[in-house]
Parts: C-alpha cells; structure tokens; sequence
C-alpha cells in the first residue's frame, strides 16, 4: 500500500508496520481509516492515558462511573453525572456548527448512561476582540451555544469566557453536561451476550464529520489548511428525541449497553462496546441508514454525523426497543449481532469490509513523548518586577481594568442562552457557581467550571493547583461542598518537549491539588494540537467542579420557593453592565478510559 494512504489518515510509518503485524497481512482499506481514528489523540489517548492514570479517583464521597462520564453518589441512590468534553478544532474551523455540535457531543455522553441531563456549562477562550477574526469566532461558538442548547431544552446555566492572544490562531470551546440517574439505572458502554442485538439508531449516516474530531484533533492547524467539510452538522431537535427514546430504552430493561457515536462513529461504538465487553460484532453496513447514495465502508464507519447511538439489546427484544425510537421519529435498524470470539467483523452485505480484533483495534499504542522545561520560562519567572512605575491615576486604572473584555459584564452573552428550562435553577448565571434544585428531594447541587491559562504558562504545576482551589471556592461561596471534579485539559503538540513537559506539570499539580482537597477526577477530557502556525496557547486545564449537598441557607430558599441570586463577582456576569464596544458583532445577532 502506498505510505501516502495511511498518512493522509494521520498514521505514522510505525504504527502502519504495528498494524500489519497485528492483522498478520495488509490491511484493508476500511480496517486502516478504522485504525486511524481508534488511535488518533481524541480517542486513544496514547500520550496522555500513562499521565491519566495518576489522577486520584477516591475521595470523602461515594463516586459513580460508567463508560463515558462519571460522578457522585447521593443519599438515597440518585447519582449525580457530569463531563466535560472539548470541540476545539471544529469551532475555529465552523465556530457555530462547531459548537453546536460540542453541546450536543457532551449531552449524548450523559444520556448514553441512562442519565437525563439538566444542565450545561462551557468555558470560552478566543484571541483578543481587537481582532475581527476573534469577533467573529467569538459570535459563532455563542450562536451554536445557545441554538443547540435552547433548542434541546437544557439550560446553560454558568461558565466562563476569557480573551488572551494565545488563543487567536486555535480557540478553545470546553462544555459541560450533568445529569441524574437512579445508581441502579446506570447503562454501561459495553457489549455482551453473543446472540444479542446490535441497534443502530438516531439519525442516518453521512459524508459530513469523516475525520472531523478524531482526525481534526490530532494536529496543529497549517496555514492554509481548509478542513471545514470535516466538521458536523448539529440537529437539536432530533437530539431531543434521541435523549427522550433512549431513556425511555433503558427503563424497558432490554437495553444491554449503549454508546454514543461520537468522534469515530461507528468504529468507535462497536470496537469499544465489544472490547469492554470481551466479545465481538458482527455488522453489515448496507443496513445503516444513510443519507448519502455511493457511500463506501471506510466513509461510513469514520463518519461523525451528529445524534446516532448504538445499542446492544437483548435477543428477542429488539422489536420492543426499536418500535420506541420509531415512535420517536428516530431511525432504529437491526445492524448486526454480539459475537464471542472477540472479533470485529464488518460486512457490506455480501463483501467483507474488516476482520479485525476488538482489543486491538480500541488500545492505542502507548507513547512517552520527551519532556523539557522551556528556557525562557526560567528566565520569565526570575524576571525582576521591581522597577514597575505606578499608575499616576488609580481611578483611571480601575476603569480600565473593569473596561477589560476579561472582567466586564458577560450578561450579552449569557442572556441568550436559556438558562430557566427545566425550572430547576436556583442561583443563576452570573454567580460564583449554579445551583441548581434535585426534583423531589430536599437536596440541592451546585457547579462551576474555572481555569487560567497564564497562570499556567508562568507555572504548570501551580496552575492547575490554583484552577482546582477557585473552582473549590466558588461551590462553596454558594454554600456547597465540592465532592468530585472533571477537567478538560487543552495543551499543544505534545511532539514538542516544551508543550509536553507543561502538560506532564499541570496533571501533576492536579493531581496533588485533588488528593489535598479529597476530591476525585471522575471524568474528563484530553485536547492537544491546540496551535496555529506562529504560537501554542497558553496550557489550559478547565475544571468542572460538582458537589454533594448546597448549604442550608440556600435549601431554605429553595424549599420556600425562592429565586435566589448571589450579587455577580466573576467573569460571567458582573453587577456593572458594559455596553459592547463599537464595531462588535453582537453574539447570535447582527448583518459557539475516564478521559
């Protein structure tokens, strides 16, 4: 086969030769673009899953984890999920379907596990406004934010947006659902039971996302790099449905597992279901439902069309599962069967397509990239700040300051996105954190999401620490307990010793932050690439904080049926409202392993 192939799908000459000894011969077309995606970045992990695995996963608290998210465990039994996710490359190249499509990425890793979401979140980076791509980048990822969200019907309830010139050539859009679930209701994203059904359902398959995360995820962004055909196209309403067929799936008892098809479509469902299951699939694609006419095997299991899930239902039952989501007006069609001999076989009726082993194809290979702290970083740190001059006018610095993009109100942006759907928000945005109310019960929850990226480029290790203790704090200026964290972590290349060696630093200082605290990482998310031809962005490790219980003073209010809100101090919302500078575009109107 000729080597431009497999690197035109981001594999190296070694892992091409790994591949071919594993397959014991050439393999097919299908079965590489299927090896390309499982061990891209976004879904492997093969230079960060070492790392990962320092993080603590105890803490004071029960925790609760399944296959795509993880959270905590209340009194009672009712489990409490939350992850974040990151859509970072998809958003600066099509920043509203880019976004978009991260919102309803995230909420599909909540559902996926019998959860109903009830909250969304997301942090925010783009280069300074002063740039009229920012300001157009910046419109975009709010425009998906609130389409896709206010559509869905789950509401955006805080987060945090931050303006730096790092971030100008590789914006950053970090989102975060929870959901609540019965503990004995959890759904796993794994296969089992040779015989049993494999379920394709949701929307039908096309051309649009072929590569999109998984392949967007894995490099930096050339200067004339055009990759907008790669990124998806978001349907809310028909996520809507999906979250209510799905649900309404799980509580039948039929369903076995279930899997979102996120990045890697329906590669990554059937080789991670069958590989966390110990068995294999057997699947013929010409039973997909598809939009496109002439679509070839490899198209279709790398294509990341949006609003798809992919069940394993047990035999005999998969009438009952697939008349609900035809209720639904969902697509629901019998693909395949569970397997037991570990293998992955893809079929396009007649011909096969891939004869591949399940584990193989889900474990990345493991990769230690060299670390090395960069030079100039000493020499920043030592620097002698002495000699600053003082303002000669304290008033006008303050106005300056409070004219500052990064500290003024956010309220422009987050009044458009609805934030009371659901009516069981209690504190609102614009707060230190959300609070928000468990419907028939006396508890309450709270949750953030923090992170600084300067600060962890002047020091790694203590800037994570300093994103996990203002995430810490803001739960508990509510009157809540912080319980368990996620983390979207975006870095560079981790190719380059600098880049690695900050991100080797801000897990190691997250990691003995969240021992410190007795707080575990229950979910999270790796996004590295995260740069443009003349710089890197600033390493920025985001923290969604959850806890267990809201303060007392809050569940009287609650319970009394009051709307409370907390005066606005953060950088979503301030009790000072700025007028948008001349010239912008207003946001959305005018001619966005446990790893």
């Amino acid at each position: 086969m000729d080597a431009t192939v497999w690197r035109a799908l981001g594999l190296t000459d070694e892992e091409y030769q790994r591949i071919e000894k594993i397959m014991g011969r050439e393999p097919s077309p299908t079965e590489l673009a299927m090896f390309s995606v499982e061990w891209s970045e976004h879904c492997g992990y093969p230079r960060s899953r070492e790392l990962l695995a320092t993080l603590p996963r105890k803490g004071k608290y029960p925790i609760t984890v399944g296959g795509d998210a993880g959270g905590i465990e209340l009194p009672g039994g009712l489990c409490v999920l939350f992850k974040i996710e990151s859509h970072n490359h998809p958003s600066q190249v099509e920043p509203k379907q880019g976004a978009a499509t991260g919102v309803g990425g995230i909420l599909r890793d909540i559902f996926t596990m019998g959860a109903r979401p009830i909250a969304l979140l997301n942090s925010l980076r783009f280069g300074e406004l002063t740039e009229p791509h920012s300001r157009f980048l910046l419109a975009g990822v709010v425009d998906g934010i609130q389409f896709y969200g206010n559509c869905v019907g789950v509401p955006t309830v805080g987060g945090e947006i931050v303006f730096a010139d790092s971030y100008k050539g590789n914006c950053l859009v970090n989102v975060m659902c929870v959901g609540v679930v019965e503990g004995n209701a959890i759904m796993q994203a794994a296969a089992s039971g040779p015989g049993n059904a494999v379920l394709y359902v949701g929307n039908s398959t096309g051309r649009d996302g072929i590569g999109g995360c998984s392949i967007l995820a894995s490099h930096e962004f050339g200067a004339e790099d055009e990759k907008r055909p790669t990124v998806q196209i978001g349907d809310p309403f028909s996520e809507k449905c999906l979250i209510e067929a799905c649900l309404e799936a799980a509580a039948t008892g039929a369903v076995v597992g279930m899997k979102d098809m996120g990045a890697a479509g329906l590669t990554c469902t059937t080789s991670e279901m069958a590989a966390a299951g110990g068995v294999g699939m057997d699947v013929d694609l010409a039973l997909v439902p598809r939009r496109e006419e002439g679509m070839l095997p490899w198209e279709l299991m790398m294509s990341e069309s949006q609003e798809r899930m992919l069940l394993v239902v047990q035999k005999g039952r998969e009438e009952e599962v697939a008349a609900i989501f035809r209720k639904w007006g969902l697509n629901a069609a019998l693909i395949g069967r569970v397997t037991g001999d570990g293998i992955l076989r893809i079929r396009d009726g007649a011909e096969a397509a891939a004869e591949v082993s399940a584990q193989a194809l889900a474990q990345a290979p493991l990769y230690r990239p060299a670390r090395q702290e960069a030079e100039w970083l000493a020499g920043l740190q030592q620097r002698d700040l002495s000699g600053l001059v003082p303002p000669k006018d304290w008033n006008q610095a303050l106005l300056d300051l409070l004219s500052s993009p990064n500290i003024a109100s956010k309220r422009w942006v987050f009044e458009q996105y609805d934030h009371m759907v659901q009516v069981n928000t209690v504190v609102l945005p614009g707060a230190d954190a959300a609070v928000l109310r468990l419907k028939g019960r006396r508890e309450g929850i709270a949750v953030c999401m923090d992170g600084n990226g300067r600060y962890c480029f002047l020091d790694p290790y203590v800037g994570a620490q300093v994103a996990v203790a203002e995430a810490a704090r803001n739960v508990v200026c509510v009157g809540a307990e912080p319980a368990a964290i996620t983390d979207g972590l975006n870095f560079g290349n981790p190719d380059k010793p600098d880049r690695y060696w900050q991100f080797a630093r801000c897990v190691q200082g997250l990691a003995d932050a969240c021992r410190a605290l007795e707080v575990p990482v229950v979910s999270g998310n790796v996004s590295f690439y995260n740069e443009a031809p003349d710089a890197a962005i600033y390493p920025t490790p985001i923290i969604g904080m959850g806890i267990r219980r809201c303060g007392e003073t809050l569940l009287a209010g609650l319970q009394a049926g009051r709307r409370c809100h907390r005066p606005a101090r953060r950088h979503e919302g301030r009790t000072r409202r700025q007028r948008i500078p001349e010239g912008r575009a207003r946001a959305g109107g005018g001619p966005a392993p446990f790893h």
